[in-house]
């Protein structure tokens, strides 16, 4: 059987769950070049079958590297994260911040204590202040956001 490239509509569906591989044509292990269950579009499908390889069948390292179109460091560390935490975790993780990284304690304290001394003060006189005293460029919103959240674990 030879592999069939998948239909626009499972692309889409990869691609939106960060699984859509980025160099399918780099993948030139057998079993995804003549095989139609196995998918060199789908990243997750790729690594863990280049785990198993590893693991299972004690494939070389550099051979799987090559073989399935990862560079050795990248083979390691996918066989680190599903030692850790199984297929689950060679799940692509989804780019940018994770949390509101400009608006550290520091930061919010000193926002709080001009609101303190200030309680006129509106969400742009606060974004003027994180400009003027940090250099930050923060959309007002995440300040609303981050000052509430701050709120309720008070509570």
């Amino acid at each position: 059987m030879k592999s069939q490239k998948p239909s626009q509509r499972k692309l889409e569906e990869l691609r939106q769950r960060g699984c859509l591989n980025s160099r399918p044509e780099s993948v030139q292990d057998e079993l995804f070049v003549t095989s139609e269950f196995f998918d060199p579009h789908d990243v997750l499908q790729v690594k863990y079958e280049m785990v198993r390889r590893i693991r299972v069948d004690r494939e070389k390292v550099s051979l799987a590297a090559k073989s399935f179109g990862f560079s050795r460091p990248s083979v390691y560390q996918a066989m680190s994260a599903f030692e850790q935490g199984g297929v689950a975790a060679l799940l692509p993780e989804k780019p940018g911040p994770r949390r509101a990284h400009k608006l550290s304690e520091h930061v919010l304290a000193d926002l709080r204590q001009a609101l303190a001394d200030n309680p006129e003060l509106r969400t742009s006189d606060l974004v003027a202040i994180l400009r003027d005293r940090f250099g930050l460029s923060v959309h007002g919103r995440s300040i609303e956001r981050a000052l509430k959240r701050r709120e309720k674990k008070r509570r």
